[in-house]
């Protein structure tokens, strides 16, 4: 295989057979993941790959994750979100249900205004910045942006950028609020002992959550006909899941590399066009949410620090393992108010996304 000095990039992926590329894509991956985890990001397993795929993609690779491997992920992640709400979160969501409604109605309507402020001045196209914006469940977004005819690669760009603001910042603020220093992470278990009743649970929520999802017709049908029927399995029934960090690395694979092998230079350019305004966005919206949480603090008397983590616009997961760090912290107010935007925000996206087409339309 020639790679003489002067042949266009573009090529040098593209002329490589299939196997060889997969072989590069899966070594950039490990690598690329390893790094963010050593640095201690947020999403790595997710974002590894798909910083991988970009890079593969943009100099010319053709493979592609298989339809059903895709779906197969999309409903794993399904399942991983219900798995996640637990009912322990209603009870707190009771105590103060107008609060945290108004919280999550404010950071909403924020977040849909930035978006729609970005769509109107033309810096990304249609409803993309719109659901680049959607507070929380990154990747649930950017699943469910792509049935709604958003560009899910720069819907992805947002959100992971987002993510990474978002929860290094929370980091930052909670090392300054409380000391963290004397607390180890406990190491990744990768290959737990399997249950073989939890994971056969697990296996059939997401296959009959997929069909039905497809039966009915829903948007993102894998992902959010597993994550209805799971949620209904989960709490209604009690019914464990067990999802082994081997099937997460693997899904978040799929979902990394779907999104990162459709990225072309052209869109790369254009990402990296918008990205002072983006951030931009994202610094507005942390500090927006900050607020909410300094308003919520004075007026239930809930430490700042727990306010703060509670309204912080995303990255749900890093929130929770942050919090789980600051002893002082009430988690469990911090996954009420933070499951409560993530349901409304799945609930109230698309149609929020059909009224900013409609808008930039007329």
């Amino acid at each position: 295989m020639d790679f003489s000095p002067d042949q266009p990039p573009v090529e040098r992926m593209a002329r490589m057979h299939k196997g060889w590329q997969w072989l590069v894509l899966l070594v950039l991956s490990i690598l690329f993941a390893g790094a963010l985890e050593l640095a201690a990001l947020p999403a790595a397993l997710l974002i590894g790959p798909m910083l991988a795929a970009i890079l593969a993609g943009t100099n010319g690779a053709t493979v592609r994750v298989p339809r059903p491997l895709f779906g197969s992920a999309q409903a794993i992640v399904g399942c991983l979100v219900a798995s996640s709400i637990s009912t322990d979160i209603f009870a707190v969501f009771y105590r103060e249900w107008p609060l945290f409604l108004g919280v999550v109605v404010a950071t909403v309507a924020a977040s849909s205004l930035l978006g729609w402020l970005i769509s109107r001045w033309r810096i990304l196209p249609g409803t993309t910045a719109v659901w680049g914006s959607s507070p929380g469940a990154a990747t649930a977004m950017v699943l469910m942006a792509g049935a709604f005819g958003a560009d899910q690669r720069l819907v992805a760009f947002m959100q992971y950028l987002r993510v990474i603001f978002v929860s290094m910042t929370a980091a930052l603020i909670a090392r300054m609020w409380v000391d963290t220093s004397g607390i180890e992470i406990p190491p990744i278990v990768w290959f737990p002992p399997i249950d073989p009743q939890a994971f056969t649970a697990t296996i059939g929520i997401a296959l009959v959550g997929g069909l039905m999802g497809k039966l009915f017709r829903l948007p993102s049908p894998f992902f959010l006909g597993t994550f209805i029927f799971g949620a209904v399995i989960h709490l209604g029934l009690g019914v464990p899941m067990q999802l082994p960090n081997w099937l997460l690395a693997l899904s978040y694979a799929m979902v990394g590399w779907s999104i990162g092998l459709n990225f072309t230079r052209q869109i790369l350019r254009h990402a990296a066009r918008a990205l002072p305004q983006i951030v931009g966005s994202i610094i507005a919206l942390i500090a927006f949410c900050g607020g909410l949480g300094f308003m919520i603090s004075h007026l239930l008397g809930v430490d700042p620090l727990t306010a703060y983590l509670a309204t912080s616009p995303g990255g749900m997961d890093s929130v929770a393992i942050i919090a789980a760090a600051a002893q002082n912290v009430d988690i469990s107010f911090v996954m009420a108010l933070q499951s409560a935007r993530f349901l409304v925000v799945l609930l109230v996206g698309p149609s929020v996304a059909r009224l900013v087409a409609r808008s930039l339309k007329e």
